[in-house]
């Protein structure tokens, strides 16, 4: 006997005595292990316009960075399908669960690397940086000699980053397929799908915590490591504020290796949960014709590695070439892509049109709009199960969700602030930092690349206190803050010099807030409830021996046309929606001010885009499947036909 046997047979008998090698436990150890990796995947898109304004990341680079983590997702998902069966699934759960938690702590790794985050400041306890105020005979610091470094240190964090997010990938492969499937293998048959339920279930509650922890995270200053809280003169309400984005992620990877320590501990093999014999003589044959389908899926599975991989291209091009199928993965693909936008960029969107903290934005996501979408799909999947639809009639709900939802979004392209005033910049053209000066600050010295916003006492905001050609401040020493910035050029009220007080000025239209969460809600909601429906379509459009396959190419295929591509192209019409750039270097990096109007219609519009182009997949798969119900009634009526011919001729 060899070693493995025999260390099978040992852990088969330990099983058997210990109650903590049980299915039921197994279940609710991967519960809480998929509710955590998907915290820690979606806890980046919590912080996404955190970590642009602290490393200076345009949106198209962070929606790439976002999507990442689905590369080595992709390359190793084939691979998954192959070693399914021959590997020791619990271990290699484990062995990916610490992949997900190096990933979370690599990705924290640039807080640490470089120096603090230095903010524009007219106090400080050097007086070294005075660039932001009115000092006509001052003359800004150069930083040509910098650049070098910054640009090393640059390509560092993002290297860092995103090879954060390809282990994150990677170390995700195995952890849902092998638990669904080591779940349906010892499970008894009618407990399989209720704990594959509870499974998913608790899954879909991960996103929505990694937004609240999220929202928790960005509350504390970036640099709370570093500093005292009376060292720290800026609040979460300061637009250069940059919250402590890196907590979170150690958080989260902390958990999630917590959680991998007792799948070293489970058994290859697990005692099979007992049947109760309740079965008709129809369920029987029924679950006879099931076992057969697993024997012919178990031989696929059992061919050798080259084998394998010259026979999945045929199933692949066998699978797609059904239309079915085709326009089901078409569907599927708008609404991945529209939830992939979205999810990543919406925190963004909130702050920017409604001029919200990051945490209250990813409070209002977490706690509502997440929940929503969740209620979408549960309650997609318990009309298909207990109203025993067709797929003709979930098509039919599908449609009537997702008309509603375009209808629904429609208003939203209006429902929204306005670009608030900021001197020097025009939102119905170009505007770049030359146009920022004018003859009120041209003597000030001002430096193009600073921001430390003001409000002037004519409503009219400026990027720092040097463009509105302030030279002096009322300063309170004991609160150790600044009250107001005075002896403005730039500002003339009555004839007079004005003030300006710290911050932007910020939008006076907060009272839209309420109806477009209340709206995106809904929205959410009725879109989400074609999601389930959709998946039980892609089960049943392909032959039995093909539906492990199917659902591996489908997340493939979503992968690559949706999840990858998705945040890019939101992130690229966010950029085109920009109005001053952060000039890092002589180089773009994040965006300073963006043109409202511009960033909502661009954002909601390819949102509508996506859901009109499911509604159309869905109208098509209507009249596939009428088509192909019409067809089967003319087959059943010809064998009837021929049936009551023949028995009329005997």
């Amino acid at each position: 006997m060899s070693d493995d046997e025999g260390n099978n047979g040992l852990f088969h008998r330990f099983s058997c005595a210990n109650p903590f090698h049980t299915i039921k436990f197994f279940v609710f150890c991967q519960s809480f292990l998929q509710l955590t990796q998907l915290m820690t995947s979606s806890y980046m898109r919590s912080t996404i316009s955190t970590i642009e304004k602290r490393f200076g990341l345009s949106s198209q680079t962070s929606g790439l960075l976002v999507s990442f983590n689905e590369v080595g997702n992709t390359l190793l998902i084939i691979f998954v399908s192959y070693f399914g069966s021959r590997v020791h699934r619990p271990r290699f759960i484990g062995y990916g669960a610490i992949l997900v938690a190096l990933s979370g702590l690599i990705t924290s790794l640039p807080h640490f690397l470089i120096g603090p985050y230095e903010y524009d400041r007219t106090i400080s306890e050097t007086s070294s940086n005075l660039t932001d105020m009115c000092l006509p005979g001052h003359k800004g610091t150069s930083v040509s000699e910098v650049c070098t470094s910054q640009v090393e240190r640059s390509s560092m964090v993002l290297g860092l980053l995103f090879l954060g997010q390809t282990l994150l990938g990677i170390g995700g492969v195995p952890i849902q397929p092998f638990g669904i499937s080591y779940i349906d293998d010892f499970a008894s048959k009618s407990n399989s799908p209720l704990y594959i339920g509870i499974l998913f279930a608790t899954t879909t509650m991960g996103p929505a915590l990694a937004f609240i922890v999220g929202s928790v995270m960005l509350r504390f200053y970036v640099d709370i490591d570093k500093f005292s809280a009376a060292e720290i003169h800026i609040n979460n309400k300061d637009p250069r504020w940059v919250g402590a984005w890196w907590l979170g992620f150690i958080l989260t990877a902390s958990i999630v290796a917590i959680s991998s320590i007792p799948y070293f501990f489970f058994p290859r093999e697990l005692p099979k949960e007992e049947e109760v014999p309740r079965k008709t003589i129809a369920e029987m044959a029924k679950a006879e014709l099931k076992e057969e389908l697993r024997i012919k899926h178990r031989e696929v599975e059992s061919l050798p590695l080259k084998q394998f991989i010259k026979l999945f291209p045929m199933i692949f091009f066998r699978t797609i070439k059904n239309p079915i199928f085709a326009v089901v993965i078409f569907a599927l693909f708008n609404l991945s892509g529209m939830i992939a936008g979205l999810a990543t960029f919406m925190a963004k969107f909130l702050e920017q049109q409604f001029t919200l903290t990051a945490s209250l934005a990813n409070m209002i996501i977490g706690a509502v709009q997440l929940p929503s979408g969740m209620m979408g799909i549960i309650l997609g999947g318990a009309i298909m199960k207990n109203c025993h639809l067709s797929l003709r009639y979930a098509t039919i709900m599908c449609i009537f969700g997702l008309a509603l939802c375009v209808l629904f979004d429609i208003p939203l392209l209006f429902l929204g602030c306005p670009t608030h005033a900021v001197a020097g910049l025009d939102p119905s053209g170009s505007s770049g930092p030359e146009q920022l000066f004018a003859d009120c600050n041209r003597q000030c010295n001002c430096s193009s690349s600073g921001f430390n916003p003001v409000c002037g006492q004519n409503n009219i905001e400026y990027v720092t206190p040097c463009f509105a050609g302030c030279s002096g401040l009322k300063y309170n020493a004991q609160a150790k803050k600044i009250l107001n910035y005075t002896m403005c050029n730039c500002i003339i009220v009555d004839g007079a010099l004005g003030y300006a007080v710290p911050g932007s000025c910020g939008g006076q239209c907060s009272r839209f807030l309420l109806p477009f969460v209340m709206i995106t809600c809904i929205s959410g909601f009725m879109a989400c409830l074609s999601h389930t429906p959709a998946f039980v379509m892609v089960l049943r459009s392909v032959k039995p021996e093909d539906k492990s396959f199917a659902i591996g190419i489908q997340f493939m295929l979503l992968r690559v046309l949706a999840w990858l591509p998705a945040p890019v192209l939101y992130g690229s019409a966010i950029d085109m929606s920009c109005l001053l750039w952060q000039m890092k270097c002589k180089k773009r990096a994040a965006c300073r001010y963006y043109n409202n109007t511009a960033f909502r219609q661009r954002y909601i519009g390819i949102q509508i885009v996506y859901e009109f182009s499911c509604l159309v997949a869905f109208c098509v798969l209507y009249y596939l499947f009428q088509r192909q119900e019409k067809q089967e009634q003319e087959e059943m009526s010809r064998d009837v036909s021929s049936q009551v011919s023949t028995e009329t001729r005997t």
